[in-house]
């Protein structure tokens, strides 16, 4: 598996186990809300099971996520979700900054236009690059409202082609689950899956992942290479 760096004019960034560590704040919760039985656990410590047990649910929600937007239903899920958001109490969501991000998108952001491609809702998507002052980094941000199919339809990576005044087969699409390398492959972009966030190596590659790596440091020698 590879990637042709010459076709490469622009790239869509995923969000949720791309540029943010989303695995680690969902198993940061699980923890917290088990914490009454750690007495279960033989040193008390429930962080291991908490991380296997994010690990074993991930592919069930992307087929979860995948049954939703096949029946149109991905847009009102986060515009209820959204809703939601609005009526609580404002507080602190805790976002981590995948490792190696800041130092890709820096790196990359000198030699091509960037997108984020996200199917998180529009509020949290601006708050999560807010808090780690990335929005000058990004030429457009498409999340799961802005277009009216989301991934894994092409919709999204077209869309954000088209504001970065490219084809969409001059796009990289950067994901870590199979959702993000369809609809990267759908619209005609070459794609790039992670295994650091939520898919596997054998589900990206069914998905057809042009290119298969560990994380964000690898993808940034590839370009340190190839630039």
């Amino acid at each position: 598996m590879s990637i042709d760096f010459s076709r490469i004019k622009g790239l869509c960034f995923d969000v949720d186990g791309t540029i943010s560590d989303t695995d680690d704040v969902w198993v940061e919760n699980l923890e917290r809300f088990l914490r009454p039985f750690r007495f279960l656990a033989r040193d008390g410590n429930l962080r291991p099971f908490a991380r296997w047990l994010v690990m074993v649910t991930e592919s069930p929600m992307n087929e979860m996520y995948r049954w939703a937007d096949s029946l149109s239903l991905d847009d009102n899920f986060a515009r209820l979700y959204e809703r939601l958001s609005k009526c609580k109490r404002k507080t602190i969501r805790p976002f981590i900054l995948m490792k190696g991000a800041r130092e890709l998108l820096e790196f990359v952001h000198q030699r091509y236009p960037l997108s984020v491609v996200s199917a998180r809702d529009q509020n949290s998507t601006r708050e999560f690059l807010e808090r780690f002052n990335l929005n000058s980094l990004f030429r457009e941000v498409v999340t799961s409202q802005t277009c009216e199919r989301g991934k894994p339809y092409p919709h999204p990576v077209i869309y954000a082609a088209q504001r970065m005044n490219l084809n969409p087969e001059n796009c990289l699409m950067i994901g870590d689950t199979t959702v993000d390398v369809l609809a990267g492959k759908r619209a005609g972009a070459q794609t790039v899956g992670l295994l650091c966030g939520f898919g596997t190596k054998d589900e990206l590659q069914r998905a057809g992942a042009d290119l298969i790596l560990n994380d964000l440091s690898e993808l940034l020698t590839l370009f340190n290479q190839n630039n």
